[in-house]
């Protein structure tokens, strides 16, 4: 059957197909994605990536980091990362998942057998994900339970949860300094410490099962469950609300706080720019670090999302727009965070450094601190606590999405049969809640923070993305990935993000990896607890488990394929033929309306030597 082609005004085609396997090949990959299941419009991705990667980073992190680092001047290695490394391997992951039509794992063997590891790496990293960032929706979820109460109780110091160092500074603010010492404690802290988590001494004491927050983390996974169970068909559906509502509330608090007396102050101390700040290598590394994080970048999400967009859909300028609206969001999110913590420290009569917090410590004690000082002080508790669990709940079923979509298109034959999906969603959610139930004890928080510091952390990103770019500039070829997205929205990239995936974002990537091992310093839990040596044993582990994944599956691929290293090698590196491949004729230019392509494998051989570099 010939093939047609798009033909120039001068008469001469510029792209033909060299089918792999026969005629038969468009049929068969049009089968796949129709038992696969595609996006049913643009929108349903966008908002799925955005629900994905727009999660508590934005609220918690991002704000306290820009604060930490100099202010407005942060932006300065923020926006270096955000064009050289954040943008590229965002659009990276995509394209690649759009251009394969496969889930994370599948896709990287698709076009580099050898680098297939890259991808049980992000399945890993993602089923850790699944374990323990579910815990914070159940914290999330208690803490709104306890709103709806006459008197919000962290607000006083006589329940019975509370102890005779318990203090009141809001109610005693003509105490003496004696009141603020180290012997004693805000009732925010001990609803947090005795009657939320009900904290041991260390993790060698994980103590009883918390039955309130197993009870609240059942709740999440059986909402998260129903989310997705039907494939992207429920899950785009669901996204519509879950993607956008959060923004609703974030609108809401922004008018709130900055209406709040001291927010001016607030504000002032998040942006204002300290230059002398740029000269520490460590902003520059939680620049870097904070664009991997927010970005979802390294995780197998990107791609599995990706893989169920229209082959021809634009997913280059999708990609630049979720980047620009993740950052935008996080830049907002500080105004709220900020125009609050100078309410809180006017209030106080303290200085701001002295009521910024960062990550669970803003959320679950810095805000609830706050609310207690505004009049309807339950009605801005239940919004806030509202906005953060549905930030946390579309992140949290878009990667259990992303889990799935890996392992079914690891085993088709198995897993995409009637009925199956939904059994697999159910496995997957009652091995994760069974574990999470550790994290849920009253040594869980330790745990906890092993999990978020070691098994999803910076350096297992950074090591990972230096891999991911070298294997597509690289071993595939960063012209002919170029000529595949070309063939996908028709028309090829700026040239910097080719520039960027062959030298700035490795060089960057590679040099934050080692700066992170060199500063890198021993967990401790509210700069107090240091773990036992098992302790941090165990977070290595955990860390290591994913990015031993690459060199692992290099060895065993090249052990397990026969032939001289040359020809195994060669065979380990040449992408699956069923992909679409276009091929550029040589004598386009030629005046000649003739068909003078050489023959497939001289193609082929022709394409090895000009694109692929290893």
């Amino acid at each position: 059957m010939d093939r047609k082609v798009a033909v120039p005004k001068d008469g001469l085609p510029a792209v033909s197909w060299v089918p792999e396997e026969g005629e038969t090949l468009d049929q068969e990959g049009d089968e796949q994605v129709k038992d696969r299941g595609q996006w049913t419009n643009k929108m349903e991705f966008v908002l799925s990536v955005a629900g994905e990667i727009i999660g508590l980073g934005n609220v918690w992190r991002f704000p306290y980091l820009c604060y930490k680092n100099g202010g407005g001047a942060f932006f300065v290695p923020y926006f270096i990362f955000f064009l050289s490394c954040g943008i590229p391997v965002f659009f990276l992951e995509v394209a690649l998942g759009q251009y394969t039509s496969q889930g994370s794992v599948t896709a990287w063997k698709k076009i580099c057998p050898l680098f297939q590891g890259i991808g049980l790496a992000s399945v890993v990293i993602e089923s850790y994900l699944n374990v323990y960032y579910i815990i914070i929706l159940a914290w999330a979820l208690f803490y709104l339970f306890s709103t709806f109460s006459s008197e919000l109780p962290w607000t006083t110091c006589t329940n019975s949860w509370n102890t005779e160092l318990c203090v009141n500074f809001l109610n005693h603010s003509g105490a003496s300094p004696m009141n603020h010492s180290e012997n004693f404690t805000s009732p925010v802290m001990e609803f947090w410490e005795r009657r939320v988590l009900g904290i041991t001494t260390g993790i060698h004491d994980l103590g009883a099962l918390r039955w309130e927050l197993a009870l609240c983390l059942l709740l999440a996974w059986i909402i998260c469950y129903f989310c997705i169970w039907k494939g992207v068909k429920s899950t785009g559906k669901v996204v519509y609300f879950t993607a956008t509502f959060p923004y609703l509330m974030l609108i809401i608090l922004l008018i709130r706080g900055v209406t709040l007396p001291g927010a001016y102050e607030g504000i002032l101390y998040y942006l204002k720019p300290d230059l002398v700040r740029l000269q520490d290598p460590q902003v520059w590394m939680d620049a870097g670090t904070q664009i991997f994080f927010s970005f979802a970048i390294c995780q197998g999400c990107l791609t599995a999302l990706g893989s169920y967009n229209k082959y021809h859909n634009n997913c280059y300028r999708d990609s630049i727009a979720l980047c620009f609206l993740n950052t935008v969001t996080s830049f907002v999110a500080g105004f709220v965070v900020f125009s609050i913590l100078g309410f809180m420290s006017r209030e106080q009569g303290v200085h701001i450094s002295e009521v910024a917090e960062s990550g669970p410590g803003l959320a679950f004690i810095a805000f609830p601190k706050a609310v207690t000082m505004m009049p309807l002080s339950q009605l801005w508790s239940c919004l806030f606590f509202v906005m953060l669990i549905f930030l946390g709940l579309d992140s949290q079923f878009v990667c259990m999405e992303c889990l799935v979509t890996a392992s079914m298109d690891m085993f088709p034959g198995q897993l995409r049969k009637r009925g199956r999906r939904q059994l697999l969603i159910l496995g997957i959610s009652i091995v994760c809640y069974l574990i999470g139930l550790l994290l849920v004890t009253e040594g869980g928080m330790y745990l906890f923070q092993l999990f978020d510091y070691y098994a999803c952390s910076g350096i297992c990103l950074l090591f990972l993305s230096v891999f991911e770019v070298i294997c597509v500039s690289w071993v595939y070829g960063a012209d002919r990935f170029y000529d595949n997205i070309e063939d996908m929205i028709g028309y090829r990239p700026w040239p910097l993000v080719k520039i960027s995936w062959l030298f700035l974002t490795p060089g960057l990537c590679l040099a934050t990896f080692l700066f992170s091992l060199s500063k890198h310093t021993p967990l401790m839990y509210n700069n107090v607890y240091v773990y036992p040596t098992w302790g941090y044993v165990f977070g290595w582990f955990l860390a290591f488990s994913s990015m031993a994944c690459v060199p692992l599956c290099i060895v065993v691929s090249l052990l397990k394929t026969k032939g001289s290293f040359k020809k195994r090698l060669r065979q380990l590196v040449t992408p699956d033929p069923s992909l679409r491949q276009p091929r550029r004729h040589p004598c386009q230019d030629s005046g000649l309306d003739l068909d003078c392509r050489p023959s497939p494998l001289k193609e082929g051989f022709i394409a090895g030597e000009k694109e692929t570099h290893l």
